[in-house]
């Protein structure tokens, strides 16, 4: 929800914090003692909300919001692969976030409590010298479990809704942490790089996206059970081997999202644009559910026979060229 408040503007005041929808008694209590960190928090449910909709944009379920609590529906309180995934890249969305605010603060001084990663230093076996700004991972990440798992937690941790979302948060963070990269920078005469610095970043947030709805496809149907005195999630199909840290979990099969239903957050497939020629989901027979689809023509204006002009420009001519929408009925 942090997200959509645009009426907001940054927060900066601990009276902020109280008038944030959405958030239990200790997230508010968080929100104050880190004011600093939480337009990072909103900047990460931001690009969690956009890497979503970008990644089921072909779906039947292309992760559409509302504007009223939850943001997604009722199809992230009930125990879905769909609620596994928005609850893994929120998760990685405010660890990403709050983390490339730290490395900012080492040139821009954007966040006090941390900076860049310290502890990556010295020589590589590869030969090359860590250096420069590590992305402070750590600290990111660890942020992200206080100040998400804590709505968990608060409820009793045993519960299956609990257990799983606790699962997939981390499985978000996992997304980052398991495909961190090494940068470098080469020094020497003209580029001759006769030795370079190197420090780790961050993979690109879409990289992390990909990562997750892999998972989603492979999502894993869970049911609790007890180890001991522990409570754990193990396969609700025994033959199925144990899941990962880093796979993705769910309780309960999801709805076919074919039909509007406003009540629980699902808008429906109709007046989707679909593909005539797919046999995938985001073909016309899957997408429309059956109902049949609308076929348009639609004049559209493209650039053509572009060349390039010494110097420096590059001048296209305006082509028109209609093409054929499909929606579904």
């Amino acid at each position: 929800y942090l997200a959509k408040l645009s009426s907001v503007g940054s927060i900066s005041e601990e009276e902020t914090c109280e008038k944030l929808k959405g958030l239990i008694q200790r997230q508010v209590q968080m929100c104050k003692r880190n004011l600093e960190v939480m337009d990072s928090v909103r900047r990460g449910a931001q690009l969690a909300i956009e890497e979503c909709q970008y990644q089921f944009r072909n779906r039947r379920w292309n992760c559409s919001t509302l504007d009223t609590l939850p943001v997604f529906g009722k199809v992230v309180t009930q125990g879905t692969r769909e609620a596994a995934f928005v609850y893994a890249i929120s998760s990685a969305g405010v660890a990403f976030a709050v983390t490339r605010a730290c490395s900012s603060a080492w040139s821009r001084c954007e966040l006090d409590k941390c900076g860049c990663d310290r502890t990556v230093q010295g020589g590589s076996p590869q030969g090359f010298q860590w250096s420069g700004c590590s992305d402070n991972i750590a600290y990111g990440v660890a942020f992200s479990q206080s100040f998400v798992d804590v709505r968990e937690r608060s409820k009793g941790a045993s519960s299956n809704r609990a257990l799983m979302n606790l699962h997939n948060n981390e499985a978000g963070r996992k997304a980052i942490l398991n495909n961190m990269r090494v940068e470098c920078k080469c020094h020497g005469v003209s580029g001759s790089c006769e030795f370079k610095t190197c420090w780790k970043a961050m993979p690109p947030f879409r990289k992390v996206g990909n990562v997750l709805k892999e998972k989603f496809d492979g999502a894993t149907e869970v049911e609790q059970s007890e180890i001991g005195s522990t409570k754990v999630l193990v396969p609700k199909n025994s033959q199925f081997k144990p899941h990962t840290d880093e796979d993705l979990v769910y309780l309960d099969s999801s709805p076919d999202f074919c039909d509007h239903d406003l009540k629980n957050g699902v808008l429906g497939t109709s007046g989707r644009q679909c593909n005539k020629t797919s046999k995938a989901i985001d073909g016309c027979e899957l997408m429309c559910c059956g109902r049949g689809f609308h076929t348009d023509e639609v004049e559209v204006v493209e650039r053509c026979s572009c060349k390039f002009h010494w110097c420096c420009s590059v001048k296209c001519k305006p082509c028109h060229r209609v093409v054929e929408i499909h929606t579904c009925r």
